[in-house]
């Protein structure tokens, strides 16, 4: 029944899409009667409400096909040249853009900005992701985001890395995404479209700092599988989050696991996880204390966490441009005289005073504060339930994916002899 009504609130979103006025001009050019002529834009327009429509059914329909080769028709050869197609329409065609990852931050802001409205193509790239995650696993990863896509077609000998080494690194996207949060809150920037390392690549057009980075997640890559989707991607925190409790997930076996370990170091994500071992199981029994433990310590590092970003919050804002701005001009006052720089130049004469620039400057680093704290107390949160987990055992009776981590990806699948 739940399922039937998700199905129902996604195309009922798509028709109000479709229905609505996408192109509607709140301000109509004006009527000179000079003889003047409007010169054409040099910036493109804004993509079509119909080719936004296009979009949201491409990936609708790349979705679906993934998850149809992924649990129906277990096909990793059909999820590869999925990623393909998906590379080449929403990577280079699309430039990378519009992007479920990126709409975090359109998201955030709506809640904190009443001037800010959402598109519903953004609302839905957030929302449809999540939805068939809920229901079938982390499909979207496996071929539907270009993201993805790119660094798992340059996988060519993936290392295995040790379990610390991954939960230490598995706390980077929390990170990020508390940051992308943080400051698409406040109205300071879209940190996660500034510093996305493929962007470039897929516009052919970026800073050469940015090209080296994109090329640098690549080189990684090759040996480190999809190393921004699995220690920086603040969206695949969401998606884990949404795919621990999927009603269908991708499996190794079509029935019943025979133990043969062929598939055991078949995963270059290191996200299967093996046979519980029976010392395992009966050790887990004597680390009750440690459990407790860690358990009282969570709000320690909440506590903790919370002094961290509070401490932290005057160094975070000052990426808000009118905090810089109000201490650029407190410390260097004769910049006032510079004609150079635009930022200044650009205040001057907006005809706000200094005075003015400063208590909006303050009353933003004071929102800063709130939300560092949050942050702080949110990473502590995830540290403590990280170590929390070291000591938690979960019986396995075969070799099974791991819900969280599980790219559904498929290469497992070609190991298993088992038939259907």
């Amino acid at each position: 029944m739940n399922q039937k009504i998700y199905i129902f609130l996604v195309f009922a979103l798509l028709l109000f899409s479709l229905l609505s006025p996408a192109q509607q001009q709140r301000f109509p050019k004006p009527e000179f009667e000079s003889g003047y002529v409007q010169p054409d834009p040099e910036t493109p327009e804004p993509r079509a409400g119909a080719m936004e429509v296009v979009d949201l059914l491409v990936l609708l329909a790349v979705l679906s096909l993934v998850t149809y080769f992924a649990l129906k028709k277990r096909s990793r050869s059909g999820i590869l040249w999925t990623s393909v197609f998906t590379l080449a329409y929403f990577g280079f065609y699309r430039n990378g853009c519009i992007c479920s990852i990126g709409a975090i931050q359109n998201v955030t802001l709506t809640f904190f900005d009443t001037t800010y409205q959402i598109s519903v193509t953004a609302l839905m790239f957030f929302l449809i992701p999540l939805i068939f995650t809920l229901f079938f696993g982390r499909t979207f990863c496996a071929g539907a985001c270009p993201l993805g896509a790119i660094q798992d077609l340059v996988i060519i000998k993936p290392l295995p890395m040790p379990r610390w080494l991954r939960n230490t690194l598995g706390i980077f996207p929390y990170i990020y995404l508390g940051l992308a949060i943080l400051y698409a809150a406040t109205g300071t920037d879209f940190i996660i479209c500034r510093y996305d390392p493929f962007v470039g690549i897929f516009r052919m057009d970026a800073p050469f700092h940015m090209v080296v980075l994109g090329i640098s997640f690549l080189l990684m890559g090759m040996f480190i599988a999809r190393p921004y989707c699995r220690f920086l991607c603040p969206y695949g925190v969401l998606l884990s989050w949404m795919s621990r409790f999927s009603k269908m997930h991708l499996s190794i076996t079509p029935s019943k696991c025979i133990h043969c370990k062929l598939c055991a170091t078949s995963c270059p994500f290191d996200a299967i996880d093996p046979p519980t071992e029976e010392k395992v199981v009966k050790s887990s029994r004597t680390g009750v204390k440690r459990f407790i433990l860690y358990a009282l310590l969570i709000p320690v590092w909440v506590v903790a966490g919370v002094f961290v970003g509070a401490k932290a919050h005057v160094w975070l804002s000052k990426a808000h441009p009118d905090i810089y701005l109000a201490e650029l001009l407190i410390e260097h006052p004769e910049l006032k005289n510079d004609p150079d720089n635009l930022d200044i130049q650009t205040f001057l004469a907006s005809g706000k005073t200094m005075d003015t620039l400063v208590e909006e400057a303050r009353a933003k680093r004071a929102e800063f504060l709130i939300g560092s704290r949050i942050l702080g107390g949110f990473i502590g949160l995830v540290i403590g339930l990280a170590l929390l987990n070291q000591v938690v055992y979960r019986r396995n009776e075969d070799y099974t994916p791991d819900r969280g981590d599980c790219f559904s990806c498929g290469r497992c699948m070609d190991y298993c002899p088992v038939e259907k």
